[in-house]
């Protein structure tokens, strides 16, 4: 119907709803003339302003930085064990001594953590903050989240 009412072809790939708490709905232009090519849904489980500006803030970050789990037990084990083996191979590689291979190992999966789990993620307005931090200071959880991008 709207492609009929616009004159162009639309096609909706995905769709997300969330609901429950305080939800914040945030758009990002790359360019004040064109329209917004990044959208984010985040919802936190509280309500009032401090859950309201958590969320916009949460919501802004994940525009930013692109999580792709909200926490780490959301991420497949099989794709923690497939990062495990390659920083164990790497780590081999580079000719690092077996008794401190453990602690490589898991230094790089933390630093894999820390680049796709939302919550482990060093918050993009201050950066000696984790957006765990933030949510707690401000008394509330993330719940879930939705990032999606014009053309993906």
């Amino acid at each position: 119907e709207e492609g009929a009412v616009l004159g162009e072809k639309v096609v909706v790939r995905r769709i997300s709803r969330i609901e429950g708490g305080t939800v914040d709905a945030y758009l990002h232009k790359t360019s004040k003339d064109l329209p917004a090519q990044v959208g984010v849904l985040f919802a936190v489980d509280g309500e009032g302003e401090a859950a309201a500006t958590a969320a916009h803030d949460v919501a802004v970050h994940i525009a930013a930085m692109s999580p792709n789990y909200l926490t780490r037990e959301d991420v497949p084990s099989e794709l923690v064990e497939s990062e495990r083996r390659i920083a164990e191979e790497t780590a081999k590689a580079e000719g690092k001594p077996e008794a401190a291979m453990t602690k490589i190992v898991e230094g790089r999966v933390t630093g894999f953590y820390k680049g796709e789990v939302l919550v482990d993620q060093a918050f993009a307005k201050d950066a000696k903050k984790s957006v765990a931090q933030v949510l707690e200071e401000a008394g509330v959880k993330g719940t879930a989240f939705a990032r999606f991008r014009v053309g993906s």
